[in-house]
């Protein structure tokens, strides 16, 4: 004979503090604050694969929760933010750099970000090198980005394929350009086109907990303690 199930009804009336926890967990997640692993190398050398980023959802807007209704505006989105957002495209989940905002014009010479009709500045470039996957590396040039409102480290991989050119673009009204810090090795608003508001999920702000996991320190995971609690800038 099969064995009868208990009833659900007291199951739940027995487990409702834990599903209220439960319920209440979900609801800050896709409200309030939010964390992110960092999957790929597209924000290198700020972010790293095996990062785990703090994301604050009420940066910009409070949305309803699970949805892209805004509720109550609560800030702008500013030029140098590191957010979190959905692709247009595909609805992806990427976290980027917010280099350009609604009326700027935006355009790439040479690997060289160009803002209103002039050039950014840039420190003198220091080279190393930047791995690619466990065991692949490649030469990576690095330098400071003086991207108003906070300058940042870009970086560079001369031998890699990438789109280092960009004719002059002027964003929308609620438009805005995001870039990945590791210049040549992101897919950003070059391939998608800018990102409206409404994408936009929350601004990162500080590192949680970082292990490598690409062989940096050998063949195992290894903590990186030292980007712990660190703040992006």
């Amino acid at each position: 004979m099969m064995k009868r199930l208990p009833p659900l009804r007291p199951l739940l009336r027995e487990q409702r503090g834990f599903l209220m926890f439960l319920l209440s967990f979900a609801l800050l997640r896709t409200a309030v604050a939010d964390w992110n692993p960092i999957p790929s190398g597209s924000m290198r050398p700020t972010l790293k694969e095996g990062d785990v980023v703090l994301v604050n959802r009420l940066a910009y807007d409070l949305k309803l929760p699970l949805t892209d209704v805004v509720l109550l505006p609560l800030g702008e989105p500013q030029r140098s933010d590191v957010v979190t957002f959905r692709a247009p495209d595909t609805g992806t989940r990427l976290i980027k750099r917010i280099v350009g905002l609604p009326g700027d014009r935006i355009a790439l010479h040479d690997d060289r970000l160009w803002l209103n009709g002039s050039p950014l500045g840039y420190d003198a470039a220091q080279r190393g090198g930047e791995w690619l996957a466990p065991g692949w590396a490649t030469d990576a040039l690095r330098a400071t980005e003086q991207l108003p409102g906070r300058p940042h480290m870009v970086q560079w991989l001369p031998q890699v394929p990438a789109r280092r050119d960009m004719a002059e673009i002027t964003l929308p009204p609620g438009q805005f350009f995001m870039m990945g810090d590791n210049r040549d090795n992101s897919a950003d608003s070059r391939a998608f086109g800018p990102v409206p508001r409404e994408a936009l999920i929350g601004r990162a702000h500080h590192v949680l907990v970082s292990a490598d996991w690409l062989g940096e320190d050998g063949w195992r995971l290894a903590p990186r303690f030292a980007r712990w609690g660190r703040a992006i800038r």
